[in-house]
């Protein structure tokens, strides 16, 4: 089995996508999200992400950052775009700073692919995942799984393994400027 390098953002979007591709690749979970606010949030996530993948035995490694430092940079790189919309240049810019870590760490750890599951929201857009995916694979030189976790009802499933095993899941994308568009859902 190829060795898969998944970047995750929240324990509720990898069930899944772990459940898609554990079968095909020897899957180990990548978290990197300086985007994620607050803080509090950001440890949240990262606690559940951590349960879940102790109690399943899915391999994960956490990105050695300093979240204040990682944070302003995150928000210095998306700078002016704060008003964008979901899905939006921000979005795009969001997703490029994670898949480049995953590329990285993929590279390093000596993983055949790298991924993320963030097509599995259907507030995520697969197609310039993909894009920024394939790029990246070239750039650093480990292949890019391209993906579009939605599909198949893969959101759906994600929702009903999260109730199943109790999951906090929460309600926004996970940076500041996504929090507004909640009441608008």
């Amino acid at each position: 089995m190829k060795r898969l390098l998944l970047h995750t953002c929240c324990a509720p979007c990898l069930t899944s996508v772990y459940e898609q591709l554990h079968d095909t690749y020897e899957v180990a979970v990548f978290w990197y999200n300086p985007s994620i606010w607050p803080k509090k949030e950001h440890d949240k996530r990262l606690k559940v992400l951590t349960e879940y993948c102790k109690e399943h035995y899915i391999k994960l490694y956490i990105g050695d950052y300093k979240y204040s430092e990682e944070h302003k940079f995150w928000k210095e790189s998306i700078k002016g775009l704060e008003s964008e919309p979901e899905r939006d240049k921000r979005c795009e810019i969001c997703y490029k700073i994670r898949l480049e870590a995953t590329a990285w760490v993929a590279l390093e750890k000596h993983f055949d692919l790298f991924a993320s599951e963030l097509s599995v929201s259907p507030h995520k857009d697969a197609k310039i995942l993909n894009e920024l995916g394939s790029a990246i694979s070239k750039e650093v030189g480990v292949e890019y799984l391209k993906n579009d976790f939605k599909r198949g009802d893969g959101f759906k499933r994600s929702v009903e393994i999260s109730k199943e095993c109790g999951l906090y899941r929460q309600n926004y994308c996970g940076c500041e400027y996504s929090t507004r568009d909640i009441v608008s859902r």
